[in-house]
């Protein structure tokens, strides 16, 4: 733990240094607002890292999300506003106000009855009148931020009281899609499309399945299949905008047999 506090203190102090007298003149003219784009693109970066199970890449990305958000809390601390250690002395009351499983004697019955009252407590932390969604973040990503509503809805109670009853909701999606392509009005096959996916992010949530992830691991399968096929058609000594079909299936299964 003291080595811990020795190394925030170091960064710490580089980042005094780059914001002193003789500082960095880029960093100096920074705000909160102007790292937004950065805290994001570091955090995919380190999510990218923890995904592929590159540890030492991991390390170096937390790095980087840590530089962030620890500059940003020295801008706002400069302009008065908070400073770092109201920030960390917030969380941790916060953490221990939403956990009194942990540090109270609450007993809970399961997963479920710990994010309901967890839910609970966090919205008693509001003005009284906010909505299960008003903390949505808005900036999400679509596909995880219909995990995250499917996730408060289903703590509420508001949710398929069966696996079976999903699955029933999940061909009725389906049905209506095939519907809206037969009919060929691409307003309602947008529509029944974006119904599918919302209901099938769901029912990947009750198997314990985060549809976001899933989908990376899927996009990271084909990006590496399709590289092979690459390789193959230039060791081949194939035209790749002449390929049929019949060659590009070949290619894809030896790609996949390579796996």
């Amino acid at each position: 733990m003291a080595n811990e506090r020795a190394s925030l203190d170091r960064l710490m102090s580089v980042i005094d240094s780059l914001l002193g007298p003789n500082g960095c003149p880029w960093d100096k003219v920074q705000t909160p607002e102007t790292l937004c784009d950065y805290v994001i693109e570091e955090a995919f970066e380190l999510v990218d890292c923890i995904r592929s199970g590159d540890a030492q890449g991991a390390m170096e990305e937390l790095g980087d999300v840590m530089f962030l958000l620890l500059f940003i809390a020295r801008l706002y601390q400069d302009k008065g506003t908070f400073g770092l250690k109201d920030s960390l002395e917030a969380e941790a009351a916060k953490m221990i106000r939403r956990h009194p499983h942990v540090f109270d004697n609450l007993e809970v019955a399961d997963k479920e009855e710990l994010l309901r009252n967890w839910e609970r407590i966090k919205r008693s932390e509001g003005d009284g009148d906010s909505g299960v969604f008003d903390s949505l973040p808005k900036g999400l990503p679509p596909l995880l931020k219909a995990y995250r509503i499917h996730s408060k809805a289903a703590r509420t109670g508001f949710t398929w009281e069966s696996d079976a009853d999903m699955l029933g909701a999940l061909r009725r999606e389906w049905r209506e899609l095939e519907t809206a392509v037969a009919v060929g009005e691409k307003p309602a096959m947008e529509l029944e499309f974006g119904d599918y996916l919302f209901t099938l992010a769901e029912y990947g949530r009750r198997l314990g399945l985060k549809a976001n992830a899933c989908l990376d691991l899927a996009n990271k399968k084909f990006l590496r299949r399709f590289n092979r096929m690459e390789e193959a058609i230039t060791q081949q000594n194939l035209d790749l905008s002449t390929l049929s079909m019949e060659e590009w299936n070949r290619l894809w299964d030896e790609a996949k047999a390579a796996e």
